[in-house]
């Protein structure tokens, strides 16, 4: 077997890609002063750090119970509200029911959403009402249009005009067609990301309640913040039971949402 002879040519095409590469990943670690030398040193730091937290502090876990109910139920709210918010802009951002302006705003409102951390729509959300769950919620309701908006206008966009079109031709108007038409068709999307997007929300939940929305992510800010790492570590330890358990029972319903359809 005769090895093919080595030409250079052949990989101009990749040399260039990964020259470039490398330059962008040098000199961002130049300028982000990223210095892999001292990974091991603050590797060590972060092994002492986490072995004063052990172990945890057990007394402290029925005291958590509340905020970690808190917690949840903003996200549920938050998640329940902006499928409901997102699904009606959604409608209006969609091209085969609506008119082109219509359309462009509620796209440029949509992608504005997205551009927008749900942190900074807390904190000018606190300065309206402040601290507590009600912000907290509003910001987990607004940060799911960003993404579910745009998810469920793609959806409605996607769906078969046959249907739609015979429907008008019965004399269904824009309501009956959305109702009997387009929701049936697309109700499997919309069920399926707002189960993703509870999984976020529920992430998001903590570190909006770190910030000022109460909750357990409250409970762990404050707990680091007082140098009472045991109790952080409880926190720590119910907010990933929560996290999991919910990633679960989300993972669960979908699956047999994909099996029924």
């Amino acid at each position: 077997m005769q090895l093919k002879e080595f030409k250079i040519q052949r990989y101009y095409k990749w040399l260039l890609p990964i020259i470039s590469l490398y330059i962008l990943v040098y000199f961002s670690c130049k300028i982000c002063e990223v210095n892999f030398n001292d990974f091991w040193g603050g590797f060590s730091k972060s092994c002492y750090f986490l072995a004063k937290m052990f172990p945890p502090d057990w007394g402290s876990f029925q005291e958590m119970l509340v905020p970690t109910i808190d917690s949840l139920l903003m996200a549920i709210l938050g998640t329940f509200f902006g499928t409901i918010l997102s699904l009606f802009i959604a409608i209006f951002a969609a091209s085969n029911i609506s008119n082109k302006w219509i359309k462009a705003i509620c796209r440029g409102l949509i992608s504005i959403e997205r551009a927008i951390p749900e942190l900074f729509i807390l904190l000018i959300l606190i300065t309206a009402f402040g601290f507590g769950a009600m912000p907290g919620v509003i910001a987990l309701m607004l940060g799911c249009v960003g993404m579910m908006g745009k998810f469920f206008a793609d959806a409605i966009e996607d769906t078969d005009p046959v249907i739609l079109e015979s429907m008008r031709s019965l004399g269904a108007d824009k309501i009956q067609t959305l109702y009997f038409g387009i929701i049936p068709q697309i109700f499997p999307t919309i069920l399926s990301t707002a189960l993703f997007r509870l999984e976020i929300n529920i992430r998001l939940s903590i570190i909006l309640g770190a910030v000022g929305a109460g909750g357990i992510g409250y409970e762990l800010e404050n707990s680091f913040s007082m140098l009472q790492y045991n109790r952080a570590l409880s926190a720590l330890l119910i907010v990933l039971v929560m996290v999991f358990g919910i990633e679960k029972i989300s993972n669960y319903f979908r699956n047999k949402l994909h099996k029924d359809g």
